[in-house]
């Protein structure tokens, strides 16, 4: 009898110091981070300042995701085979020249081209960060390296989003960007410092890595995360005007509201690192109807001010266990075209940005108030909760076939 070779307990690659590769690597989640939500935080000032409607300079913010959706899989299919620390590095440095000429930009039309190019390399870079995390930890520690550089996004929503977003209110929107061509800068640095060669996959072709596209796994899970998460953007993105108007709060009440999102994406993310051990599936079970429960307890809150904050909390928490534990997911059913099934996560997470602000811009413009969009996103996230059973009920009858099949061949015919 052979014996079966035990799994392999060492990381793939050992870095010389890993807390500071992970380190690095969440920096760049944490520049990433502040620039996509803090749009949302300064969104009037930006109105103010290139002359639209707020609905109108809700476009940013899907122009923005609409370059993360397509940047993703472009960018994946010609990247998968270059040494992914020279990728991160090219792809922080193209972060940091779209950051700053957003800054200077003139009109509503050049701002959204430049949003829309800032997009494009954001879906790869935590693809490709979280692949670089996973071969730097053994197998067992491979959602908590993961969760790790995820908690970069998450702590720029309670330090880089709040104060970028006072900055923009005290000095000017432009400065908001400016400080995050600076951030991608550092991030640049770090990544040369600290995170090892990892070379790319010398065997990744354009085909293989497109093959993903034809796993129904693969398409259910971007889906959950298109239509789930859109539920939590839909809140956020007009979250100004519901704290001002509908809560009638301060403008300085908004800074406070959105530290709220941040810890709870710091929290959600760690809990999520924890929950990975447990079943991915199961905590994506808990997310989805999680932050359901809580859009509709911000719904209800909302009209009564600082009562809502703690619903503020808990919808980032339970969305950050859908995106954490959605990224493993789509790592594990994307078979070899890891590159692309890592990148898509963040892409479908966009789509979910996307169609979350204009949803919410929708019935706003339509007249049902700033309230409205938390509801619109109860709504998208019990969506989304449809398709997570839908997926968890394909997977789980295929492994039957797949016990049913093995038990079949095992049996010999009686002579």
């Amino acid at each position: 009898m052979t014996a079966t070779a035990p799994a392999p307990t060492q990381p793939a690659v050992t870095p010389s110091h890993f807390g500071l590769a992970v380190l690095a690597l969440a920096t760049g989640g944490f520049a990433i981070g502040t620039t996509e939500f803090v749009t949302m935080g300064v969104l009037p000032q930006i109105a103010d300042g290139v002359e639209v409607s707020i609905p109108s300079a809700g476009h940013l913010i899907s122009s923005y995701a609409l370059g993360v959706v397509i940047g993703a899989p472009v960018l994946a299919y010609f990247g998968a085979r270059l040494p992914r620390r020279g990728l991160l590095i090219g792809l922080m440095a193209a972060y940091a020249l779209f950051n700053a000429l957003s800054a200077v930009s003139t009109s509503f039309e050049m701002l959204f081209v430049f949003r829309f190019l800032d997009g494009l390399p954001h879906g790869i870079y935590f693809g490709v960060a979280s692949l670089v995390a996973a071969s730097m930890a053994s197998p067992e520690r491979k959602g908590r390296a993961v969760a790790s550089v995820m908690l970069g996004l998450s702590v720029a929503n309670v330090v880089g989003v709040p104060a970028a977003t006072w900055l923009g209110q005290q000095v000017g929107w432009r400065a908001v960007f400016l400080l995050v061509a600076v951030m991608a800068v550092v991030t640049v640095v770090m990544t040369v410092l600290f995170v090892p060669s990892v070379p790319g996959d010398p065997d990744a072709k354009g085909r293989r890595e497109l093959a993903a596209f034809t796993k129904s796994q693969v398409w259910l899970t971007l889906a959950i995360g298109a239509i789930g998460f859109g539920g939590m953007f839909a809140l956020m993105s007009y979250i100004a005007k519901t704290v001002t108007e509908t809560g009638g709060l301060h403008e300085s009440a908004v800074p406070v509201f959105l530290l709220a999102f941040g810890l709870g994406m710091v929290f959600g993310t760690w809990v999520a690192g924890e929950l990975a051990r447990w079943s991915i599936l199961k905590s994506l079970v808990v997310g989805s109807l999680g932050m359901a429960a809580a859009l509709l307890g911000y719904a209800a809150l909302a009209p009564f001010g600082w009562a809502a904050l703690p619903m503020a909390f808990l919808v980032t928490s339970l969305g950050s266990v859908l995106v954490v534990n959605l990224q493993l997911r789509l790592m594990d059913v994307a078979g070899e075209a890891q590159t692309l099934g890592a990148a898509m996560n963040h892409a479908s997470l966009n789509v979910a940005n996307a169609l979350g602000a204009w949803l919410g811009g929708l019935v706003i413009a339509a007249g049902y108030g700033y309230r409205a969009p938390a509801l619109v996103g109860v709504g998208l996230s019990l969506a989304g909760f449809v398709v997570l059973l839908i997926s968890g009920w394909l997977a789980l009858r295929r492994a039957a076939q797949s016990v049913s099949q093995s038990v079949g061949q095992s049996v010999e015919p009686v002579r």
